[in-house]
Protein backbone atom coordinates (compact mmCIF):
# COMPACT_ATOMS: atom_id res chain seq x y z
CA UNK A 1 0.00 0.00 0.00
CA UNK A 2 1.09 3.15 -0.99
CA UNK A 3 0.63 7.25 0.09
CA UNK A 4 1.36 8.52 3.74
CA UNK A 5 0.73 8.03 7.23
CA UNK A 6 -2.00 9.86 8.91
CA UNK A 7 0.17 11.63 11.48
CA UNK A 8 -2.56 12.00 14.21
CA UNK A 9 -2.50 9.88 17.56
CA UNK A 10 -5.83 7.77 17.56
CA UNK A 11 -7.61 5.85 19.72
CA UNK A 12 -10.51 3.25 18.72
CA UNK A 13 -12.96 2.23 20.62
CA UNK A 14 -14.43 -0.71 19.89
CA UNK A 15 -17.70 -1.56 21.06
CA UNK A 16 -18.22 -5.69 20.83
CA UNK A 17 -14.53 -5.77 20.37
CA UNK A 18 -14.74 -9.35 21.93
CA UNK A 19 -17.38 -10.46 19.37
CA UNK A 20 -17.13 -12.03 15.96
CA UNK A 21 -16.31 -8.92 13.87
CA UNK A 22 -13.53 -7.58 15.77
CA UNK A 23 -12.29 -11.20 15.86
CA UNK A 24 -12.27 -11.51 12.23
CA UNK A 25 -12.22 -8.52 10.09
CA UNK A 26 -11.74 -5.39 12.63
CA UNK A 27 -7.87 -6.72 14.26
CA UNK A 28 -6.55 -8.16 11.49
CA UNK A 29 -7.61 -4.85 9.38
CA UNK A 30 -5.48 -3.07 11.91
CA UNK A 31 -2.51 -4.97 12.35
CA UNK A 32 -1.86 -4.79 8.30
CA UNK A 33 -2.80 -1.15 8.28
CA UNK A 34 0.19 -1.01 11.62
CA UNK A 35 2.48 -3.89 9.38
CA UNK A 36 2.26 -1.30 6.24
CA UNK A 37 3.12 1.55 8.05
CA UNK A 38 -0.25 3.04 7.79
CA UNK A 39 -1.44 3.38 11.74
CA UNK A 40 -0.54 6.39 13.26
CA UNK A 41 2.88 6.07 15.34
CA UNK A 42 0.95 6.41 18.17
CA UNK A 43 -2.65 4.92 18.63
CA UNK A 44 -4.30 2.94 20.93
CA UNK A 45 -7.31 -0.17 20.69
CA UNK A 46 -9.73 -0.19 23.27
CA UNK A 47 -12.07 -3.28 23.12
CA UNK A 48 -14.93 -2.99 25.09
CA UNK A 49 -17.46 -5.74 26.28
CA UNK A 50 -19.01 -8.43 28.66
CA UNK A 51 -16.29 -10.34 28.49
CA UNK A 52 -14.54 -11.15 31.22
CA UNK A 53 -11.05 -10.90 29.89
CA UNK A 54 -7.37 -9.49 30.95
CA UNK A 55 -5.51 -7.47 28.77
CA UNK A 56 -3.10 -10.63 27.95
CA UNK A 57 -6.12 -13.23 26.90
CA UNK A 58 -7.76 -10.64 24.80
CA UNK A 59 -4.44 -10.17 22.99
CA UNK A 60 -4.18 -13.52 23.01
CA UNK A 61 -7.91 -14.11 21.70
CA UNK A 62 -7.22 -11.61 18.48
CA UNK A 63 -4.06 -13.27 17.59
CA UNK A 64 -5.64 -16.37 17.37
CA UNK A 65 -8.06 -14.28 14.82
CA UNK A 66 -5.26 -12.88 12.66
CA UNK A 67 -3.25 -15.91 12.36
CA UNK A 68 -6.84 -17.58 10.76
CA UNK A 69 -8.24 -14.74 8.98
CA UNK A 70 -5.31 -12.40 7.85
CA UNK A 71 -4.57 -12.67 4.26
CA UNK A 72 -0.55 -12.54 5.18
CA UNK A 73 -0.94 -15.64 7.46
CA UNK A 74 0.51 -16.18 10.85
CA UNK A 75 1.75 -13.29 12.65
CA UNK A 76 5.87 -12.04 13.43
CA UNK A 77 6.50 -12.34 16.40
CA UNK A 78 8.28 -8.96 17.15
CA UNK A 79 5.45 -7.06 15.07
CA UNK A 80 2.70 -8.68 16.93
CA UNK A 81 4.48 -7.59 20.34
CA UNK A 82 4.57 -4.07 19.15
CA UNK A 83 1.65 -4.04 17.90
CA UNK A 84 -0.81 -5.66 20.98
CA UNK A 85 1.18 -3.45 23.43
CA UNK A 86 -1.43 -0.74 22.28
CA UNK A 87 -4.66 -3.23 22.85
CA UNK A 88 -6.46 -3.47 26.02
CA UNK A 89 -9.98 -4.46 27.08
CA UNK A 90 -12.46 -2.76 29.36
CA UNK A 91 -15.19 -4.92 30.50
CA UNK A 92 -18.29 -2.96 30.37
CA UNK A 93 -22.13 -2.95 30.53
CA UNK A 94 -23.33 -0.57 28.18
CA UNK A 95 -26.45 -0.40 30.13
CA UNK A 96 -24.65 1.19 32.78
CA UNK A 97 -23.80 4.72 32.46
CA UNK A 98 -20.38 3.89 34.79
CA UNK A 99 -19.13 1.99 31.69
CA UNK A 100 -19.06 4.98 29.24
CA UNK A 101 -17.84 7.23 32.69
CA UNK A 102 -14.55 4.15 32.57
CA UNK A 103 -14.11 4.25 29.08
CA UNK A 104 -14.29 8.68 29.42
CA UNK A 105 -11.33 7.84 32.08
CA UNK A 106 -9.62 5.74 29.81
CA UNK A 107 -9.59 8.47 26.67
CA UNK A 108 -8.45 11.39 29.08
CA UNK A 109 -5.75 8.97 30.59
CA UNK A 110 -4.53 8.39 27.08
CA UNK A 111 -4.46 12.00 26.31
CA UNK A 112 -2.37 13.28 28.94
CA UNK A 113 0.34 10.55 28.06
CA UNK A 114 0.60 11.87 24.73
CA UNK A 115 0.21 15.55 25.80
CA UNK A 116 -2.57 16.15 23.31
CA UNK A 117 -5.90 15.33 22.00
CA UNK A 118 -6.14 11.81 19.78
CA UNK A 119 -8.74 11.55 17.08
CA UNK A 120 -11.57 8.86 18.87
CA UNK A 121 -13.24 6.91 16.83
CA UNK A 122 -16.18 4.79 18.73
CA UNK A 123 -16.82 1.42 16.43
CA UNK A 124 -19.97 -0.12 17.12
CA UNK A 125 -19.83 -3.88 16.10
CA UNK A 126 -23.06 -4.61 17.83
CA UNK A 127 -26.21 -5.14 17.22
CA UNK A 128 -28.83 -1.89 16.11
CA UNK A 129 -30.84 -2.06 19.36
CA UNK A 130 -27.66 -0.84 21.29
CA UNK A 131 -27.05 2.23 19.16
CA UNK A 132 -29.04 4.55 21.12
CA UNK A 133 -27.58 3.70 24.59
CA UNK A 134 -23.84 3.72 23.26
CA UNK A 135 -25.02 7.14 21.56
CA UNK A 136 -26.57 8.46 24.31
CA UNK A 137 -23.62 6.82 26.74
CA UNK A 138 -20.92 8.68 24.89
CA UNK A 139 -22.86 12.41 24.78
CA UNK A 140 -23.68 11.82 28.77
CA UNK A 141 -19.66 11.49 29.00
CA UNK A 142 -19.42 14.76 26.52
CA UNK A 143 -16.92 12.32 24.35
CA UNK A 144 -18.96 13.58 21.45
CA UNK A 145 -18.52 17.69 21.62
CA UNK A 146 -14.87 17.87 19.66
CA UNK A 147 -16.90 17.67 16.17
CA UNK A 148 -13.72 17.11 14.21
CA UNK A 149 -11.65 14.68 16.59
CA UNK A 150 -14.68 12.64 17.30
CA UNK A 151 -16.21 10.02 14.78
CA UNK A 152 -18.95 7.04 15.13
CA UNK A 153 -18.75 3.98 12.91
CA UNK A 154 -22.26 2.11 12.62
CA UNK A 155 -22.22 -1.12 11.13
CA UNK A 156 -25.43 -2.62 8.85
CA UNK A 157 -27.94 -3.60 9.37
CA UNK A 158 -28.77 -0.39 9.33
CA UNK A 159 -32.57 -0.71 9.72
CA UNK A 160 -34.59 -3.14 8.81
CA UNK A 161 -37.08 -1.17 6.88
CA UNK A 162 -37.67 2.12 5.92
CA UNK A 163 -39.05 3.30 9.55
CA UNK A 164 -36.53 1.80 11.26
CA UNK A 165 -33.50 3.40 9.48
CA UNK A 166 -35.17 6.93 9.71
CA UNK A 167 -35.18 5.94 13.95
CA UNK A 168 -31.11 4.82 13.74
CA UNK A 169 -30.58 8.38 12.15
CA UNK A 170 -32.67 10.53 14.36
CA UNK A 171 -30.74 8.81 17.71
CA UNK A 172 -27.22 9.42 16.30
CA UNK A 173 -28.23 12.64 14.82
CA UNK A 174 -29.65 13.59 18.30
CA UNK A 175 -25.82 13.57 19.49
CA UNK A 176 -23.41 13.92 16.46
CA UNK A 177 -23.09 15.38 13.15
CA UNK A 178 -23.93 13.96 9.98
CA UNK A 179 -19.85 14.51 9.43
CA UNK A 180 -18.96 12.27 12.33
CA UNK A 181 -21.12 9.30 11.67
CA UNK A 182 -19.65 6.88 8.98
CA UNK A 183 -22.40 3.90 7.87
CA UNK A 184 -19.97 1.27 6.78
CA UNK A 185 -20.45 -0.91 3.90
CA UNK A 186 -17.52 -3.06 3.63
CA UNK A 187 -18.19 -4.07 -0.47
CA UNK A 188 -17.14 -0.20 -0.98
CA UNK A 189 -13.85 -0.98 0.60
CA UNK A 190 -13.16 -3.69 -2.29
CA UNK A 191 -10.53 -2.19 -4.97
CA UNK A 192 -12.49 -3.22 -7.76
CA UNK A 193 -15.10 -1.69 -6.52
CA UNK A 194 -13.45 1.89 -5.94
CA UNK A 195 -11.84 1.08 -9.46
CA UNK A 196 -15.27 1.27 -10.87
CA UNK A 197 -15.03 5.33 -10.53
CA UNK A 198 -11.44 5.45 -11.82
CA UNK A 199 -12.06 3.24 -15.21
CA UNK A 200 -15.07 5.27 -15.65
CA UNK A 201 -13.78 8.45 -15.65
CA UNK A 202 -10.04 8.33 -15.68
CA UNK A 203 -10.62 6.95 -19.13
CA UNK A 204 -11.93 8.62 -22.31
CA UNK A 205 -12.01 5.53 -24.25
CA UNK A 206 -15.52 3.74 -22.33
CA UNK A 207 -17.24 7.21 -20.68
CA UNK A 208 -18.94 8.32 -24.44
CA UNK A 209 -20.24 4.67 -25.00
CA UNK A 210 -21.72 4.45 -21.11
CA UNK A 211 -25.46 5.16 -22.17
CA UNK A 212 -28.50 3.90 -23.02
CA UNK A 213 -27.38 4.31 -26.99
CA UNK A 214 -25.20 1.81 -26.82
CA UNK A 215 -25.60 -0.36 -23.53
CA UNK A 216 -28.58 -3.00 -23.99
CA UNK A 217 -28.53 -3.76 -20.03
CA UNK A 218 -26.08 -4.33 -17.08
CA UNK A 219 -25.98 -7.71 -14.52
CA UNK A 220 -24.57 -7.38 -10.77
CA UNK A 221 -24.23 -10.99 -9.17
CA UNK A 222 -23.18 -11.52 -5.99
CA UNK A 223 -23.06 -15.41 -5.54
CA UNK A 224 -21.69 -16.96 -2.95
CA UNK A 225 -21.65 -21.13 -1.81
CA UNK A 226 -21.39 -20.76 1.58
CA UNK A 227 -24.88 -21.28 3.64
CA UNK A 228 -26.19 -19.00 6.95
CA UNK A 229 -23.09 -20.83 9.00
CA UNK A 230 -23.85 -19.00 12.46
CA UNK A 231 -25.75 -16.16 11.19
CA UNK A 232 -29.45 -17.38 11.93
CA UNK A 233 -30.54 -15.12 14.41
CA UNK A 234 -29.51 -12.22 11.98
CA UNK A 235 -30.71 -13.92 8.34
CA UNK A 236 -34.05 -15.35 9.38
CA UNK A 237 -34.81 -11.61 9.85
CA UNK A 238 -33.33 -10.21 7.36
CA UNK A 239 -32.84 -12.46 4.14
CA UNK A 240 -31.28 -12.10 0.58
CA UNK A 241 -33.25 -8.89 -0.66
CA UNK A 242 -32.45 -6.85 3.00
CA UNK A 243 -28.48 -8.52 3.29
CA UNK A 244 -26.94 -7.84 0.07
CA UNK A 245 -29.10 -6.07 -2.43
CA UNK A 246 -30.79 -3.11 -0.23
CA UNK A 247 -26.85 -2.52 0.54
CA UNK A 248 -24.12 -3.65 -1.43
CA UNK A 249 -25.69 -4.41 -4.56
CA UNK A 250 -27.57 -0.87 -4.66
CA UNK A 251 -24.00 1.03 -3.89
CA UNK A 252 -22.83 -1.20 -7.20
CA UNK A 253 -25.38 0.10 -8.99
CA UNK A 254 -24.76 3.65 -8.54
CA UNK A 255 -21.14 3.44 -9.14
CA UNK A 256 -22.08 2.14 -12.92
CA UNK A 257 -24.82 4.47 -13.11
CA UNK A 258 -23.73 8.07 -11.37
CA UNK A 259 -23.00 10.46 -13.54
CA UNK A 260 -19.12 12.09 -13.66
CA UNK A 261 -18.67 14.44 -10.39
CA UNK A 262 -17.16 17.61 -10.74
CA UNK A 263 -14.48 16.31 -8.18
CA UNK A 264 -13.55 13.50 -6.29
CA UNK A 265 -14.72 14.82 -2.99
CA UNK A 266 -16.88 13.08 -1.03
CA UNK A 267 -19.87 14.73 -0.83
CA UNK A 268 -19.88 15.51 -4.42
CA UNK A 269 -19.55 11.66 -5.39
CA UNK A 270 -22.32 10.72 -2.68
CA UNK A 271 -24.84 13.04 -4.03
CA UNK A 272 -24.36 11.31 -7.36
CA UNK A 273 -25.23 8.37 -5.63
CA UNK A 274 -27.97 9.56 -4.36
CA UNK A 275 -28.78 11.23 -7.39
CA UNK A 276 -29.03 7.70 -9.37
CA UNK A 277 -31.28 6.40 -6.20
CA UNK A 278 -33.92 8.63 -6.68
CA UNK A 279 -33.97 8.39 -10.25
CA UNK A 280 -34.64 4.47 -9.60
CA UNK A 281 -38.29 3.44 -11.41
CA UNK A 282 -40.93 3.09 -8.76
CA UNK A 283 -41.94 -0.42 -8.39
CA UNK A 284 -45.92 -0.84 -6.93
CA UNK A 285 -47.01 -3.50 -5.21
CA UNK A 286 -48.99 -5.03 -8.48
CA UNK A 287 -45.27 -4.72 -10.39
CA UNK A 288 -43.63 -7.15 -7.79
CA UNK A 289 -44.68 -10.36 -9.60
CA UNK A 290 -42.73 -8.98 -12.79
CA UNK A 291 -39.68 -7.24 -11.15
CA UNK A 292 -38.96 -9.82 -8.57
CA UNK A 293 -38.18 -13.21 -8.07
CA UNK A 294 -37.12 -15.13 -4.49
CA UNK A 295 -36.13 -18.22 -3.69
CA UNK A 296 -34.90 -20.70 -0.41
CA UNK A 297 -32.10 -23.58 -1.28
CA UNK A 298 -33.05 -27.09 -0.78
CA UNK A 299 -30.35 -29.61 -0.61
CA UNK A 300 -27.56 -30.63 -2.96
CA UNK A 301 -24.13 -30.34 -3.52
CA UNK A 302 -21.31 -28.36 -3.06
CA UNK A 303 -18.13 -29.15 -4.70
CA UNK A 304 -18.85 -32.47 -4.25
CA UNK A 305 -20.66 -32.73 -1.21
CA UNK A 306 -23.94 -33.47 0.08
CA UNK A 307 -25.15 -29.83 1.85
CA UNK A 308 -28.55 -29.31 4.21
CA UNK A 309 -31.50 -27.39 3.11
CA UNK A 310 -31.65 -24.11 4.49
CA UNK A 311 -35.06 -24.85 6.77
CA UNK A 312 -32.42 -27.72 8.22
CA UNK A 313 -29.85 -25.12 9.10
CA UNK A 314 -29.22 -24.62 12.96
CA UNK A 315 -31.80 -21.70 14.56
CA UNK A 316 -33.99 -21.74 11.02
CA UNK A 317 -37.98 -22.23 11.78
CA UNK A 318 -38.76 -25.46 9.74
CA UNK A 319 -41.19 -23.73 7.41
CA UNK A 320 -39.25 -20.46 7.07
CA UNK A 321 -40.32 -17.90 4.34
CA UNK A 322 -36.87 -16.14 4.32
CA UNK A 323 -35.25 -16.17 1.13
CA UNK A 324 -31.89 -17.26 0.50
CA UNK A 325 -32.25 -16.07 -3.00
CA UNK A 326 -33.23 -12.82 -4.35
CA UNK A 327 -33.30 -10.78 -8.56
CA UNK A 328 -34.71 -7.93 -9.21
CA UNK A 329 -34.39 -5.51 -12.13
CA UNK A 330 -34.63 -2.37 -11.78
CA UNK A 331 -34.30 0.38 -14.46
CA UNK A 332 -32.70 4.42 -13.68
CA UNK A 333 -35.09 7.07 -15.25
CA UNK A 334 -32.78 9.62 -16.63
CA UNK A 335 -31.37 10.58 -20.01
CA UNK A 336 -28.68 8.38 -19.70
CA UNK A 337 -30.27 5.17 -18.34
CA UNK A 338 -33.88 5.09 -19.80
CA UNK A 339 -35.32 1.92 -20.55
CA UNK A 340 -32.22 -0.05 -19.42
CA UNK A 341 -32.24 -2.72 -17.12
CA UNK A 342 -30.19 -3.61 -14.20
CA UNK A 343 -30.44 -7.31 -13.80
CA UNK A 344 -29.09 -7.81 -9.38
CA UNK A 345 -29.10 -11.20 -8.32
CA UNK A 346 -27.78 -12.73 -5.13
CA UNK A 347 -28.06 -16.00 -3.82
CA UNK A 348 -26.26 -18.57 -1.30
CA UNK A 349 -25.44 -21.83 -2.23
CA UNK A 350 -25.02 -21.28 -5.39
CA UNK A 351 -21.86 -23.16 -7.88
CA UNK A 352 -19.48 -20.53 -6.85
CA UNK A 353 -18.38 -17.40 -4.73
CA UNK A 354 -18.16 -14.58 -7.70
CA UNK A 355 -19.10 -11.19 -7.67
CA UNK A 356 -19.15 -9.12 -10.63
CA UNK A 357 -20.83 -6.58 -12.52
CA UNK A 358 -21.49 -7.57 -16.22
CA UNK A 359 -22.09 -4.38 -19.19
CA UNK A 360 -23.91 -5.90 -21.91
CA UNK A 361 -23.34 -3.60 -25.14
CA UNK A 362 -25.58 -4.05 -27.96
CA UNK A 363 -25.40 -5.36 -31.12
CA UNK A 364 -23.79 -3.57 -33.94
CA UNK A 365 -26.78 -2.10 -35.91
CA UNK A 366 -25.75 -3.20 -39.28
CA UNK A 367 -24.27 -6.79 -40.21
CA UNK A 368 -22.31 -6.52 -43.07
CA UNK A 369 -21.04 -10.24 -43.11
CA UNK A 370 -22.56 -13.20 -44.16
CA UNK A 371 -24.40 -15.36 -42.29
CA UNK A 372 -22.26 -17.99 -42.01
CA UNK A 373 -19.46 -15.53 -40.41
CA UNK A 374 -21.30 -14.78 -37.50
CA UNK A 375 -22.26 -18.06 -36.26
CA UNK A 376 -20.18 -17.83 -32.98
CA UNK A 377 -20.42 -13.94 -32.88
CA UNK A 378 -21.64 -12.15 -29.93
CA UNK A 379 -22.61 -8.80 -28.49
CA UNK A 380 -19.55 -7.09 -26.97
CA UNK A 381 -19.19 -7.23 -22.99
CA UNK A 382 -17.55 -5.37 -20.30
CA UNK A 383 -16.81 -7.27 -17.17
CA UNK A 384 -15.73 -5.81 -14.01
CA UNK A 385 -14.82 -8.74 -11.65
CA UNK A 386 -14.89 -7.85 -8.09
CA UNK A 387 -14.29 -11.21 -6.30
CA UNK A 388 -12.73 -14.03 -6.03
CA UNK A 389 -10.70 -12.32 -8.86
CA UNK A 390 -10.43 -8.59 -9.07
CA UNK A 391 -9.87 -7.44 -12.81
CA UNK A 392 -11.46 -5.82 -16.13
CA UNK A 393 -12.66 -8.22 -18.86
CA UNK A 394 -13.50 -7.04 -22.22
CA UNK A 395 -14.91 -9.53 -24.50
CA UNK A 396 -14.95 -8.24 -28.78
CA UNK A 397 -15.12 -9.84 -32.11
CA UNK A 398 -12.29 -10.84 -33.59
CA UNK A 399 -11.92 -12.83 -37.43
CA UNK A 400 -11.34 -16.70 -36.69
CA UNK A 401 -7.85 -17.59 -38.43
CA UNK A 402 -8.12 -19.23 -41.57
CA UNK A 403 -9.16 -18.78 -45.44
CA UNK A 404 -12.89 -17.62 -44.99
CA UNK A 405 -14.63 -14.95 -42.84
CA UNK A 406 -15.91 -16.31 -39.72
CA UNK A 407 -16.18 -14.00 -36.80
CA UNK A 408 -15.22 -15.44 -32.93
CA UNK A 409 -15.20 -13.73 -29.67
CA UNK A 410 -12.09 -13.39 -27.62
CA UNK A 411 -11.58 -12.20 -24.03
CA UNK A 412 -9.07 -9.33 -22.91
CA UNK A 413 -8.12 -9.65 -19.56
CA UNK A 414 -6.70 -7.51 -16.80
CA UNK A 415 -5.87 -8.85 -12.99
CA UNK A 416 -4.81 -6.36 -10.60
CA UNK A 417 -3.10 -9.11 -9.17
CA UNK A 418 -1.05 -9.63 -12.25
CA UNK A 419 -0.60 -6.07 -13.13
CA UNK A 420 0.98 -4.39 -10.18
CA UNK A 421 2.23 -7.96 -8.39
CA UNK A 422 1.15 -6.40 -5.00
CA UNK A 423 -1.60 -7.41 -2.34
CA UNK A 424 -4.67 -5.69 -2.50
CA UNK A 425 -5.62 -4.23 0.62
CA UNK A 426 -8.93 -5.81 2.31
CA UNK A 427 -11.92 -3.62 2.40
CA UNK A 428 -11.50 -3.31 6.16
CA UNK A 429 -8.40 -1.97 6.04
CA UNK A 430 -9.19 0.80 3.02
CA UNK A 431 -12.53 1.64 5.02
CA UNK A 432 -10.71 2.01 8.70
CA UNK A 433 -7.55 4.18 7.20
CA UNK A 434 -10.60 6.34 5.70
CA UNK A 435 -12.09 6.82 8.93
CA UNK A 436 -8.65 7.73 10.76
CA UNK A 437 -8.39 10.44 8.13
CA UNK A 438 -11.77 11.95 8.22
CA UNK A 439 -12.33 11.01 4.56
CA UNK A 440 -16.38 9.90 4.02
CA UNK A 441 -15.94 8.94 0.41
CA UNK A 442 -16.90 5.74 0.32
CA UNK A 443 -19.55 5.74 3.46
CA UNK A 444 -23.01 6.00 3.14
CA UNK A 445 -24.84 9.74 4.14
CA UNK A 446 -28.32 9.27 5.54
CA UNK A 447 -30.20 10.45 2.47
CA UNK A 448 -28.86 7.43 1.10
CA UNK A 449 -29.71 4.89 3.13
CA UNK A 450 -33.17 6.24 3.00
CA UNK A 451 -33.17 6.33 -0.73
CA UNK A 452 -31.89 2.99 -0.99
CA UNK A 453 -34.67 1.11 1.89
CA UNK A 454 -37.22 2.86 -0.53
CA UNK A 455 -36.32 1.15 -3.29
CA UNK A 456 -36.81 -1.94 -2.63
CA UNK A 457 -39.74 -1.33 0.60
CA UNK A 458 -42.61 -2.36 -2.12
CA UNK A 459 -40.01 -5.61 -3.04
CA UNK A 460 -40.33 -5.94 1.12
CA UNK A 461 -43.95 -5.48 2.04
CA UNK A 462 -45.36 -7.58 -0.71
CA UNK A 463 -43.26 -10.84 0.09
CA UNK A 464 -44.42 -10.47 3.58
CA UNK A 465 -47.89 -9.99 3.05
CA UNK A 466 -47.69 -13.15 0.82
CA UNK A 467 -45.53 -16.08 1.90
CA UNK A 468 -44.15 -17.98 -1.01
CA UNK A 469 -45.59 -21.60 -1.62
CA UNK A 470 -42.84 -23.33 -3.55
CA UNK A 471 -39.63 -23.29 -0.96
CA UNK A 472 -37.38 -24.40 -1.49
CA UNK A 473 -37.07 -23.95 -4.87
CA UNK A 474 -33.43 -24.39 -6.14
CA UNK A 475 -31.21 -27.09 -5.24
CA UNK A 476 -27.86 -26.19 -3.12
CA UNK A 477 -25.00 -26.02 -6.12
CA UNK A 478 -27.25 -24.60 -8.82
CA UNK A 479 -27.93 -21.13 -10.24
CA UNK A 480 -30.83 -20.45 -8.23
CA UNK A 481 -34.40 -21.01 -9.10
CA UNK A 482 -36.00 -21.95 -12.53
CA UNK A 483 -38.29 -18.64 -11.64
CA UNK A 484 -35.05 -16.26 -12.05
CA UNK A 485 -34.64 -17.85 -15.50
CA UNK A 486 -37.84 -17.12 -17.03
CA UNK A 487 -37.86 -13.77 -15.22
CA UNK A 488 -34.98 -12.23 -17.20
CA UNK A 489 -36.20 -14.75 -20.39
CA UNK A 490 -39.35 -12.68 -20.65
CA UNK A 491 -37.20 -9.76 -21.83
CA UNK A 492 -35.65 -11.81 -24.29
CA UNK A 493 -31.92 -12.36 -22.12
CA UNK A 494 -30.44 -14.59 -20.50
CA UNK A 495 -28.39 -15.05 -17.27
CA UNK A 496 -24.62 -14.44 -17.88
CA UNK A 497 -22.22 -17.20 -16.28
CA UNK A 498 -20.08 -15.63 -14.14
CA UNK A 499 -17.10 -14.56 -16.99
CA UNK A 500 -14.14 -15.80 -14.01
CA UNK A 501 -15.54 -19.47 -14.13
CA UNK A 502 -15.44 -19.07 -18.13
CA UNK A 503 -11.93 -17.36 -18.10
CA UNK A 504 -10.63 -20.10 -15.91
CA UNK A 505 -12.03 -23.05 -18.69
CA UNK A 506 -10.55 -20.84 -21.48
CA UNK A 507 -7.33 -20.18 -19.37
CA UNK A 508 -6.86 -24.31 -18.04
CA UNK A 509 -7.71 -24.99 -22.23
CA UNK A 510 -5.19 -22.58 -23.66
CA UNK A 511 -2.39 -23.71 -21.24
CA UNK A 512 -3.27 -27.60 -22.18
CA UNK A 513 -3.07 -26.29 -26.16
CA UNK A 514 0.43 -24.59 -25.49
CA UNK A 515 1.86 -27.17 -23.80
CA UNK A 516 0.72 -29.29 -26.54
CA UNK A 517 2.17 -27.16 -29.03
CA UNK A 518 5.24 -26.14 -27.56
CA UNK A 519 6.44 -30.29 -26.91
CA UNK A 520 5.36 -30.85 -30.73
CA UNK A 521 7.67 -27.70 -31.57
CA UNK A 522 10.26 -29.09 -28.91
CA UNK A 523 9.67 -32.87 -31.21
CA UNK A 524 10.03 -30.95 -34.18
CA UNK A 525 13.31 -28.66 -32.85
CA UNK A 526 15.04 -32.19 -31.89
CA UNK A 527 14.50 -33.50 -35.40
Amino acid sequence: MAGDKPGSATVFVIFGGGGDLAWRKLIPALYNLFLDGRLPARFKVLGTGRNQLSDESYRRRLREGVDQFSDRGEVDEKSWEDFSSNVFFLESDLGDSRAFAAIAKELAAYDEQISGRAIRIFYLAVPPDMFKPIASGLAGEKLNRDRSQARIVVEKPFGHDPESARRLDRILAEHFLESQIYRIDHYLGKETVQNIIAFRFGNALFEPIWNRRYIDHVQITVAEEDGIGHRSGYYEHAGALRDIIQNHLLQILCLVAMEAPVSFGSDEIRQKKVDVLRAIRPITADQVGQNAVRGQYGSGLIRGERVPPYRSEAGVAPASTTETFAAVRFFVDNWRWQDVPFYLRTGKRLPARISEVCIHFRPVPHQAFPGAALADSRPNRLVMAIQPEEGILLRFEVKHPGPSMALAPVMMQFYYREAFRTRSPEAYETLLLDVVRGDSTLFMRSDQTEAAWAVIAPILDKWQSVNPTDFPNYHAGSWGPESADIFIARDGRSWTLPTFLQCREDLASCRVDREAEDGGQKTENRK
